[in-house]
């Protein structure tokens, strides 16, 4: 395996930046949308709010209607999800064969800001994975212990504006200071 690469992105580097940034986007507000504003329960209860006493609409059949209008997003979600693995797995490989595009946090002598870009880096892709591995047994597995892998997934996508957040505090000092650039070569390469 390689060092680190320094600061050269390919086009391969670049689109699965984009694609992985773009499918995470994706995921978390298909995700929030199903959690809190369009979750089952919201449209059930505006199916009650605007169906008159006299017009009955069984509850089966207002679960029915819920799944109907939400399974369209939800399928963005998995389309999404699909994207996010396949970007994911080519780029592991890529950081083993072309070198890793983050700092080593564990290098002596490094500094303060560099070792907490590599392990912010690493929580990235610890927890990508922790939500790729809960979500394939939430599409595909037994359903014995759904309920808890809901709540790791959940908490495994937490982080993400937080770390949206931070990257683009990192970008912009950066882009300021020692990364001049950075921005141009991430989007139209070196």
């Amino acid at each position: 395996m390689k060092r680190e690469n320094k600061n050269r992105f390919s086009a391969l580097h670049r689109m699965l930046h984009w694609i992985i940034a773009l499918a995470m986007l994706v995921l978390f507000m298909t995700g929030f949308l199903r959690m809190y504003w369009m979750n089952k329960r919201t449209i059930i209860s505006a199916i009650d709010l605007y169906t008159s006493s006299d017009f009955n609409i069984e509850k089966d059949q207002k679960l029915g209607i819920a799944k109907t209008i939400l399974s369209p997003m939800w399928e963005w979600h998995i389309y999404a999800a699909y994207a996010l693995f396949f970007a994911f797995v080519i780029r592991v490989i890529y950081m083993f064969f072309q070198g890793i595009s983050f700092p080593n946090p564990l290098l002596k002598g490094q500094a303060l800001k560099r070792r907490l870009q590599g392990f912010l880096y690493i929580a990235l892709y610890v927890l990508l994975l922790v939500g790729i591995v809960t979500g394939m047994y939430l599409k595909w597995g037994d359903g014995q212990f759904k309920a808890p892998m809901e709540m790791v997934h959940k908490w495994a996508i937490y982080w993400f504006p937080i770390f949206v957040v931070v990257h683009f505090v990192g970008i912009v000092i950066g882009e300021y200071t020692d990364k001049k650039g950075i921005v141009s070569k991430m989007i139209g390469g070196d």
